[in-house]
């Protein structure tokens, strides 16, 4: 995506920008695609085998420190000799990954060792490293030797570098020194890969973790300076390449903005194991990032849902952060990353105001230009659906596949269409491409007006949302336009839209008897007055998905109306009257 040039800045508001989508419509090339096979089918080679050989390390020369809390529940579960991730479960004595049957997500967690942070958390190294020896000696049997398409996958090596080193109690506590050679052995071996395949790793959390691993591996193994003058070179390209200069990653994704912090973190924890100060630039982008993260944090602390991430707990978000070291304030206009941020009183909005990720960039990215969320301290009012990437593995695929639409997010919908379309392969497909935006900071409050051409090439319209947050938090004024756009096919009749405000689970809203608004209630006794003008509001059933991946039942604010050729436009008004 590319922004044009501030006109002007204020605590780092733009007066106004224009945002373009460039080539997102496109995964990778036919070209990119054999191109990569081809380098995966390498790496059964002789020639890759004899890359992968050099000096076996004897011992680590720096053990840094996890400054992250892992998770408790998935921490016992180990102990009791399960591993467990978002309801899905194997047991460790009949683990086998020379036939992997779980999911991808559990892959990831299972392959990059990421279970030893909440093992770690739960116990001590006398009882824990049995645990953590186990689970290796299965993996190094069937990984260690054979260079396989998804355990060597460079961004899981990278991740799995960072957490060998950090949890080396864990698994290099046995006095069985053929062992504890196989695990450094294995290390130098994925050091040495990662050193050919980093930078092939798509732009984006998997680049970073790829050159995190190279750096580590850098600071943690002898004789790794040379590794470390090219790994720093290798990372300053990284972080251009998938960090903006607001802080956003390029996926867009909270949850992915999330762990590249994590990533970055745990990098600077090895260099101050060495004794040695992490490079300038990963400081600089960790300030960044931070602060850009806080950006998309509610009243409750917690993240707000986008691009696949659930909403992520406050307390996790709030040792996260500091765990980094990092202090600064929420960034109220990402601009490139596409979030923006107004914030009065008690009320918080956060609004998606940029194109969706690129398709080449990103897999299972949402259709939710315009979208808002709301909270009034720690209660969420409207939300998305949100946790496509982030739901329990007991969800119907349909039903996962539906929190990436249009309709799963608290915005304009027109005939039931997403306004940017989703493939079947999970890739993002013709939609938005531009999206433009204004906005405005007085003392009587701050406006945003933003519009995008998702709808532009099917239906002829352009897609204008304002909204205006008062002063003191207790309004929020918005318009839906319907902008009838040069594109315009010609078309019979009107066109229907809604326009959708998904509420969290703990509101509970009563319609009114003319259908035009509604009261809104929140466990701590608050009432919103909902009111809508151009349309018939309704009360429907809906779905979140929580900070444990669960789906919630819920209700939504539905807006029904329709389009002439001319254009339409529905107002609507949320009031804290207590």
């Amino acid at each position: 995506m590319n922004a044009t040039p501030p006109d002007s800045a204020a605590d780092g508001i733009e007066a106004g920008k224009r945002l373009i989508r460039s080539g997102g419509d496109r995964g990778l090339s036919l070209a990119e695609r054999i191109a990569e096979r081809f380098q995966r089918l390498t790496w059964g080679t002789p020639l890759h085998a004899m890359r992968l050989k050099g000096r076996h390390p004897l011992k680590l020369i720096a053990v840094p420190d996890d400054p992250f809390f892992g998770d408790v529940d998935r921490g016992n579960a180990l102990l009791d000799g399960r591993i467990v991730l978002r309801g899905e479960e194997r047991a460790i004595d009949t683990l086998d990954f020379a036939r992997p049957d779980w999911s991808p997500a559990f892959a990831e967690y299972l392959q990059s060792f990421a279970w030893l942070r909440d093992l770690s958390s739960v116990t001590t190294r006398a009882v824990g490293a049995p645990i953590a020896e186990d689970i290796m000696r299965r993996w190094l049997a069937v990984h260690c030797e054979k260079v396989t398409d998804t355990a060597w996958r460079a961004d899981l090596w990278g991740r799995r570098i960072l957490f060998w080193t950090a949890h080396a109690p864990l698994i290099l506590s046995a006095e069985n020194l053929i062992y504890r050679s196989s695990v450094l052995h294995a290390l130098a071996r994925g050091a040495r890969h990662l050193d050919r395949s980093a930078d092939r790793v798509q732009p984006g959390t998997p680049r970073l973790a790829s050159w995190c691993g190279v750096l580590v591996a850098g600071l943690a193994l002898p004789g790794g300076d040379p590794r470390r003058a090219f790994g720093e070179n290798g990372l300053r390209r990284a972080i251009e390449q998938s960090v903006f200069d607001d802080g956003g990653t390029v996926a867009r994704s909270p949850a992915g903005q999330l762990e590249a912090i994590q990533l970055l973190t745990l990098l600077s924890e090895a260099y101050i194991a060495r004794r040695i100060e992490p490079p300038a630039f990963v400081q600089a982008a960790l300030g960044r990032m931070v602060t850009a993260l806080l950006g998309v944090c509610h009243g409750d602390r917690g993240l707000s849902s986008w691009q696949g991430s659930g909403p992520i707990a406050g307390e996790v978000i709030a040792q996260a952060i500091a765990a980094t070291g990092v202090r600064t304030r929420p960034l109220k206009q990402a601009r490139e990353w596409g979030y923006q941020r107004l914030s009065a009183g008690q009320t918080v909005l956060i609004l998606d105001a940029a194109p969706p990720p690129l398709a080449r960039l990103v897999e299972g990215g949402c259709a939710s230009t315009l979208a808002l969320e709301l909270s009034d301290g720690a209660q969420r009012l409207i939300v998305n659906c949100g946790g496509a990437r982030a739901a329990v593995a007991s969800l119907p695929k349909a039903l996962c596949d539906g929190l990436r639409t249009t309709a799963a997010h608290s915005t304009l919908v027109v005939a039931e269409s997403n306004s940017t379309a989703i493939h079947a392969d999970g890739t993002l497909g013709r939609g938005v491409i531009e999206v433009e935006l204004a906005r405005h900071e007085t003392d009587n409050g701050s406006r945003v007006e933003a519009s995008h051409d998702g709808y532009a090439r099917r239906f002829g319209y352009i897609h204008r949302r304002v909204v205006a947050l008062s002063h003191d938090g207790r309004d929020l004024r918005g318009e839906d336009m319907l902008l009838p756009s040069d594109r315009r096919r010609s078309k019979k009749g009107a066109t229907p839209f809604v326009v959708r405000f998904h509420l969290h689970p703990a509101v509970e809203p009563s319609p009114t008897a003319d259908g035009l608004a509604a009261i809104l209630r929140t466990p701590q006794g608050n009432l919103w007055q909902f009111r809508c003008k151009g349309g018939v509001v309704t009360i429907e059933d809906s779905v979140w998905i929580d900070p444990r991946g669960r789906a919630l039942p819920s209700q939504q604010l539905v807006i029904a109306a329709e389009s002439p050729a001319g254009g339409a436009n529905v107002s609507w008004l949320f009031h804290r009257a207590k």
